[in-house]
Formats: C-alpha cells, structure tokens, sequence
C-alpha cells in the first residue's frame, strides 16, 4: 500500500523546534520550563457523527456513539479496544483534547480515560438502570416479559436483565460459541443494541469472520471485548477493513488472529483513521513500509492506539533518560512494538533502574534495550532478578556479558539455563571460569552435538529429572 494515498494524520503539534522534545512527556514529568501547545483533533469526536437522540427499535435511547441500525450502520469509531496487558497505558484514542503544557490548563472535550483501562461502572447500578428503563417499555410492549415467557431456557436471565424473547434465536445461536447467561448479561450491560440484532444477520457476519480464518473459540471472546461487531454489515465494514489489513502485507493465514487480538480496529474508519495512523507510524516514526505488516502482527493494538503520543512520550522519555538516539528507538518499537502500550514509570522505568543497579551504564542499557526490547514486558522478581542471581551465583558471570549476551534474559531459566548448565557439569564438560552463555543459544539439537556430545534424549531425560527433584523441592517449601 503506498503511503502517498493515506490521508493526512490529524493531531497536530504547534510549538517551537527547542520546545518540541518536551511534547507530552511534561505531562508525566516536568523536565524543564518549556512552552508547548499540543492540539489533537480526532474524528471519533466528530460532531456531525454523533446522533444525541437516536432511540432503538425497542424504543430506547441510545449511546450516541452505538449503532442502531442493523441494515444500515455508520461504521463507529468509538470503542477503544486497551487489550490485557498488565503495563497498559491510557493512551487509545480519545476524543478531541487539548493539552496547555507548563502549568497551563489542561482541556478537554470529554473526559479522558482513566489510567490501567476504562472507568467501570457498579454492576448492580448498571442493571438497576437497564432494568428500570427496560421495564418501561414492557408496559407498552406486550412481547417483552420477565419469568412469563412459554421459554424457560434463560430462567436466570430473566432474573438478571429486562430479557426479549424476541431475543432467543440469537441467543440460541450464540450459545454454540460457548456463550453462557453470564456472559449475554456483560453484553447487555455494554452494549444493548447488541442484542437486537436478528440471527440471519448475525450468522452472516460471523460467519464471514470464520471465512477469513477466526477461530471458533475466539468469536465469544471477540463479541465480550466487542459485541457490535454483530451489528457491523459484512459489504460496508468487515470486508474493508479485512482488505485494509491484507494491504499492509499481513498474510491471509493471520488475518483471524489480528481480529481476536484487536477486535475494536473494525470501529475505526478505514480512511480517516486506520490509515492516517498507518502513515504516521512511516512518515513521523520512520517505520519502513515494507515491514510494517509484521510490526502490526506483533502488536494488532498500535493500529487503534493515540500513536503520537505514544510515540512522543517514550521517545521522549527514553531519550532524556538513557539518551537513546532516534534511530534505536524506532528499533525497540520495530522488535516489540508492544512498548508503546507499556506505562513509562510503572514499567519502563523499573527495569531501566534495575539494569543500573546491577552495575550497566545508560549507554550498555540503551543496548540491551535495542537488541532486547522484550526486557521491559519481563517481570521483575520473576524473571530478570532471578537469572541474574544465577547468572552471578552459579554461572560465575559479570553484568558486562549481558551487553554482549541480551538474549540470555529472554531464556527459561528452568527450561534451559539450569538445565543445560547442570548437564555440563554433570558430565564434567563445563569450562572452567565464567560458564560461555553461547551455550544456552543453540536448539537442543546443536547444543547436544557441539557441547554435550550426547543425544537429545539423554538430555532430555536429563533435563525432566532435573525438573522433577525441583518441583519436589518446592513442594516440600510449602508443605
């Protein structure tokens, strides 16, 4: 897809060129007296798309940014898929905001999202209303019942919710997903319309998500984090955001799993939004074009992502803070473009602080970092901790060959660190002084053949015995 037929990106930074590095990252952190005036303008907060008034085919009103119309949506751009990850920021797309740095006022248009992921509603509350508001319409409405319907199948949800029976077929038809009570009653809490919909069309639509390689166990995960997708017509919204997805180089056989991972990318415009976003990450990032399919794979959610400030903040953050040039910092977000979804000082921040108590200089952890990105999503007492005390402990190794080693941290250390290190000293193969961390990169095959000198089996078997006495040693811990 050429970059030259995306439109124009629609944030727009006004400011001065000394200025321009302190761009959102005062806001997390103040680094020095600089004025700056970032403006965002995003067509999600768009006047003209937003109906106040609309009302379903039941009668209530609706959520200006839901569709009602099953035959004819508006493609919404509206639900913000924040994915599961446990350093999520708060930085998907937000409506219009405004932000006056240095002190000034920040403004907005509407309330920004709340940090670790949207602000959730009381149950209870949600179902008072809904109930209350649902059963207004059963007085005028003789079809919809509570406990009266010839149909006891949903007894319970009619406990739960204001339940159609009109509803049944559908919800028949997505019990076959593995969809149970519990699960139409989250659906019915966010977005009613949902259900509404009659089982032709939404045989239609799931089905063609099936057709372009959706795994059936991923559809009721799919309808939780977005049930209109039910609502959205197969000609005017899936079919062209699956050619979108196709354009940008990611092959046929993982369109389905680009859906499951980021279900919400079919509430965006393909031109108004998803694009735009794509020539940002080109033309303002510096993402070569001809890779960007496989960036998108590694991270389905940095199409539906506030990219520019993602972008701006960490290359802000990790400039100032380490002095990372540019260049190695398209290189993180081209390795694990997961990193712009991580949370700068609960997440960032830490494991860069770790990386210097253990002894690396910034300029030894910009490396790491550029080689390794993944060290960032890595727990720290779980992981990075844990293999540096053996690597210091028992592989008699200093910090400095990590620099060279990176990827000795992204190895299970009870899987092959321990052990294919014990193998070697069981066989008295181990060299003396620091144990060569090269050992632990080649396959099992390789490392049998050039440095065990055995089979794979016997390894194996090895290496599961080891397992076991460990597994009986922590058993006994906790007993």
């Amino acid at each position: 897809m050429a970059v030259s037929s995306l439109y124009p990106f629609n944030p727009t930074l006004q400011c001065s060129p000394a200025a321009a590095t302190g761009l959102e990252f005062q806001l997390l952190r103040p680094v020095g007296k600089r004025s700056c005036k970032f403006v965002v303008s995003y067509t999600h907060s768009n006047a003209k798309i937003l109906k106040s008034n609309r009302k379903s085919k039941f009668g209530e009103t609706l959520n200006p940014y839901d569709s009602s119309d099953e035959e004819d949506e508006e493609e919404d751009e509206f639900e913000f898929d924040h994915g599961d990850d446990w350093l999520l920021n708060d930085e998907f797309a937000e409506p219009s905001v405004q932000f006056e740095v240095d002190g000034k006022r920040v403004k907005s248009k509407k309330k920004t999202i709340a940090k670790q992921g949207r602000p959730k509603q009381s149950t209870a509350k949600t179902r008072e209303k809904a109930g209350v508001r649902n059963l207004r319409h059963t007085k005028s409405n003789p079809k919809i019942t509570r406990k009266t319907a010839d149909n006891n199948t949903y007894e319970k949800l009619y406990e739960e919710i204001a339940l159609d029976k009109r509803w049944f077929p559908l919800l028949d038809y997505l019990t076959t997903f593995g969809l149970k009570e519990s699960h139409f009653v989250q659906i019915y809490e966010r977005h009613t319309a949902s259900l509404q919909i009659n089982i032709i069309s939404a045989k239609e639509r799931l089905e063609y998500l099936l057709s372009v390689g959706v795994k059936q166990r991923d559809v009721k995960r799919i309808l939780l984090r977005q049930p209109q997708i039910l609502e959205y017509t197969v000609e005017k919204n899936l079919k062209p955001h699956v050619a979108f997805l196709i354009g940008l180089g990611i092959p046929n056989s993982r369109i389905g799993q680009i859906i499951a991972a980021a279900p919400s990318l079919f509430s965006y415009s393909v031109e108004n939004s998803l694009k735009p976003t794509v020539r940002y990450l080109v033309e303002e990032v510096g993402i070569n074009e001809k890779i960007l399919g496989k960036v998108v794979q590694l991270s389905p959610q940095i199409l539906v992502q506030r990219i520019d400030i993602s972008w701006n903040s960490r290359y802000i953050f990790l400039s100032e803070e380490l002095g990372a040039p540019r260049e190695s910092v398209v290189k993180m977000v081209t390795k694990h473009p997961q990193f712009l979804h991580y949370s700068i000082y609960d997440g960032l921040l830490p494991r860069i602080n770790f990386l210097r108590s253990i002894g690396m200089n910034d300029a030894e952890i910009v490396k790491v970092l550029t080689n390794l990105t993944q060290v960032l999503s890595l727990s720290l007492e779980d992981n990075l901790k844990p293999k540096y005390t053996y690597l210091i402990n028992e592989l008699h190794n200093g910090v400095q060959s990590l620099t060279k080693y990176p990827m000795y941290f992204s190895l299970s250390l009870d899987q092959r660190i321990r052990p294919r290190h014990k193998f070697l000293v069981a066989l008295k193969k181990a060299p003396e002084g620091p144990f060569p961390l090269s050992s632990f990169v080649p396959t099992d095959e390789s490392f049998c053949q050039q440095w065990a000198g055995t089979s794979v089996d016997t390894y194996l078997a090895f290496r599961q015995q080891l397992l076991l006495k460990r597994f009986a040693e922590k058993y006994e811990k906790q007993g």
